[in-house]
């Protein structure tokens, strides 16, 4: 566990006398209520249905927002992956595995990475019903480096039921995963969680006592570095910078509205194929979980003076390295189909081709180049 941190030399004031005079710029942010944790939905079934029993029923807003963004993710995935010619609605047949595997990972790392807020004396981690059980995934508490090793392997076995290349999806997951990460951040923001170090900046975080996570000794009134909004705002421009790496983008004069604009427009065919957007994935999400793991003063176990999550990032930012450069070195050329052969989809009253495309991971069995799948097709720019 982290040392105790000393206590800070801060404005003592609070947020409201510190704005004396400055009404007009927000020196805070505020957290919300505590009702806000769940969304009572059980009285409502009550009061409509006469489901008496449900009446206290509750749902976390944290899960929700959680649902929320796998379902945007999906759907997003789903369009990209139809750009790309593969079966509309493909990836629901990928994430039945890579969403429930995803949410294991993700829970199993967190609890591995804080055991001191689960197994001490007289804790019972075991019994669902009990608050801060290792099951209870509504009370917060996931690890999207976790999401992404469960996710990863359901999502493998998804592709080997579909026959979608494994590469493919990871491309196409990768800006729509940082979507859900935006959406999923608010979740921490509602239970008062995974704040930073505290700060006199005046978008400091307010955190109302009592919290665990905040450091004994510091005055009341104290606010703290909001890490979810960080997170989020570099999520959002990884979203761009994906993106834009993927396809070459170039300034076009268009009519819009009757109006001629210059306006960026990228290629029609992504430039970077065969896990290399997954690749530039991990590497941007692991450099900016460096920086806020970094300033995040909730508990967790440290290694050699780092805390878990920040190797954990650092691991991604290899691995990003790594596959890109292998990936570029293996697959020059651009992915021939969505599919690996033999088990392309083929829309109906389509005809099928009887050219086949090498597939294979082998270095020695490369996709075709830009150029031959030009030459093979009779047109300028290849088809997928």
């Amino acid at each position: 566990m982290p040392p105790p941190l000393s206590p800070p030399v801060l404005d003592s004031r609070s947020p409201y006398e510190r704005s004396e005079g400055l009404s007009f710029l927000p020196l805070s942010i505020p957290s919300p209520p505590e009702d806000w944790r769940s969304i009572d939905f059980g009285r409502w079934l009550a009061s409509t249905f006469g489901w008496e029993f449900a009446e206290s029923w509750r749902i976390a807003t944290y899960a929700l927002l959680i649902l929320v963004g796998i379902v945007l993710a999906t759907a997003w995935v789903n369009s990209r992956l139809k750009a790309r010619g593969a079966e509309p609605g493909v990836v629901l047949d990928v994430i039945i595995f890579a969403v429930p595997l995803g949410l294991v990972g993700a829970r199993a790392y967190h609890v591995l990475t804080h055991l001191g807020d689960y197994f001490y004396e007289g804790s019972n981690p075991w019994n669902p019903l009990q608050p801060g059980s290792v099951w209870a995934i509504w009370e917060g508490g996931n690890a999207i480096i976790g999401s992404l090793i469960g996710g990863a392997i359901g999502a493998y076995i998804g592709c080997r039921v579909t026959g979608l290349r494994f590469w493919t999806f990871a491309d196409a997951l990768a800006p729509a995963i940082l979507l859900a990460q935006v959406i999923g951040r608010l979740g921490n923001y509602v239970n008062h969680e995974l704040f930073g170090l505290p700060t006199d900046l005046p978008w400091g975080l307010e955190i109302p006592s009592p919290n665990p996570a905040i450091p004994v000794g510091l005055p009341e009134g104290t606010l703290f570095h909001p890490t979810f909004l960080y997170e989020m705002i570099w999520n959002t421009v990884g979203i761009v910078f994906l993106l834009t790496m993927e396809r070459q983008f170039r300034l076009q004069r268009r009519r819009i509205a009757g109006l001629s604009i210059v306006v960026p427009v990228g290629d029609a065919q992504p430039r970077l194929q065969w896990g290399k957007v997954w690749a530039l994935y991990l590497v941007w999400y692991g450099v900016g979980r460096v920086i806020f793991e970094s300033i995040r003063i909730d508990p967790s176990e440290v290694f050699f003076g780092i805390r878990a999550n920040v190797w954990g990032a650092f691991a991604l930012i290899v691995i990003g390295v790594v596959l890109y450069l292998v990936q570029r070195r293996r697959h020059p050329g651009l992915e021939p189909s969505p599919y690996v052969p033999g088990r392309e989809w083929v829309p109906g009253g389509a005809v099928d081709s009887d050219e086949t495309y090498s597939d294979s991971d082998d270095p020695s069995d490369e996709a075709a180049t830009e150029p031959e799948l030009a030459a093979t097709s009779g047109s300028q720019t290849p088809t997928s």
